[in-house]
């Protein structure tokens, strides 16, 4: 039995920690917030000790998942590590991709797994596209399209402190193209707006509707496109051309009733309402993940590397942006 620490209680934190209680091979030990409420919160759910601190939460389990504000992963991650203790941390690392470097550098060589929480790999569709393109099913691959819109804003505050969309929103698309393209990005072409709020660029220097080009050195493409708000709620699609034919992981609904009557056809439930629904299965399926590897002493399957090369195409995107032309991937090398 794995017995995980939560840092972090929030809107995640909570997901993470009802997903482990349900989980085989891994029980909640003990949560930690630096808002006291948010932790008794979740420890009285549960049934586990309320730590004062992290490093105490840290001392009292076998594995560490970091939920926390962003700014705090990578030292965390750190003081975990140095602990000897396996790490699930959401994304991203951090906002600055030195930092994440450094990180990187100074967790080196000690053998303790880290996994980052790219949990899109692990919706059951999402990932079934990719296995049926590794298979060619549809011969060689020539396009992936990645939408991916959220049914309304956040709040600003949390957009003052996200890191911008490239950053917060995008990094999810990116490790998901990396995920089926099956190979890295060289090249990257991205444009953004404030189209949803365009007084959203004065105020935070933020954009809320974008779309990205990705090209692999052997020329697969990958579009992304990315929209803060869709009236008709969270829109989650994949789709992969080849030339044999086309895949699609398509958006999933509470029932798949469609009602047709004389006054209208093709009637149906709306799309599931936000992350929390949508990929509420690929939360447990990451966590069963990470628990497998810590117990067989495996190697992640999404791991630390995986959350820096995320975050180097985000730093791509926003160069491109800002310069207004295609930015090579080796720029940040």
């Amino acid at each position: 039995m794995i017995r995980i620490a939560l840092l972090g209680c929030g809107r995640i934190g909570a997901v993470h920690a009802d997903t482990i209680a349900a989980l085989e091979g891994a029980s909640l030990a003990v949560a930690y917030d630096p808002i006291a409420g948010a932790a008794a919160a979740v420890s009285a759910r549960h049934g586990v000790a309320t730590a004062d601190n992290a490093a105490s939460a840290i001392s009292e389990a076998d594995a560490v998942l970091i939920a926390t504000s962003t700014d705090t992963h990578a030292d965390l991650i750190e003081e975990s590590v140095r602990a000897g203790k396996a790490v699930f941390c959401e994304k991203p690392i951090d906002l600055d991709l030195a930092r994440v470097r450094q990180c990187g550098h100074n967790i080196a060589g000690m053998g303790v797994p880290v996994q980052v929480g790219f949990n899109r790999r692990f919706d059951a569709s999402h990932r079934a596209l990719r296995d049926a393109v590794a298979a060619g099913d549809i011969g060689t691959l020539y396009q992936v399209v990645i939408t991916s819109r959220d049914p309304s804003p956040p709040p600003e505050d949390y957009v003052m402190r996200s890191g911008g969309l490239f950053r917060d929103m995008t990094i999810h698309d990116f490790d998901l193209a990396r995920f089926v393209l099956g190979d890295e990005p060289v090249e990257v072409l991205a444009v953004g707006d404030a189209s949803v709020d365009p007084g959203l660029a004065d105020r935070a220097g933020d954009i809320d509707t974008a779309m990205v080009i990705l090209r692999t050195a052997d020329g697969r493409q990958c579009h992304i496109n990315n929209c803060r708000k869709a009236a008709y709620g969270y829109d989650q699609r994949v789709e992969a051309h080849g030339a044999n034919g086309m895949l699609i992981s398509g958006n999933q609904r509470p029932t798949a009733l469609e009602k047709h009557t004389g006054d209208a056809t093709g009637i149906a439930d709306p799309y599931q309402a936000f992350f929390i629904e949508r990929y509420k299965a690929s939360f447990a399926a990451e966590l069963a993940s990470f628990v497998s590897a810590v117990r067989s002493g495996g190697t992640p399957e999404v791991g630390f590397a995986d959350g820096e090369r995320a975050l180097v195409l985000a730093e791509c995107a926003i160069r491109s942006m800002a310069e207004k032309r295609t930015v090579r991937v080796d720029e940040f090398a």
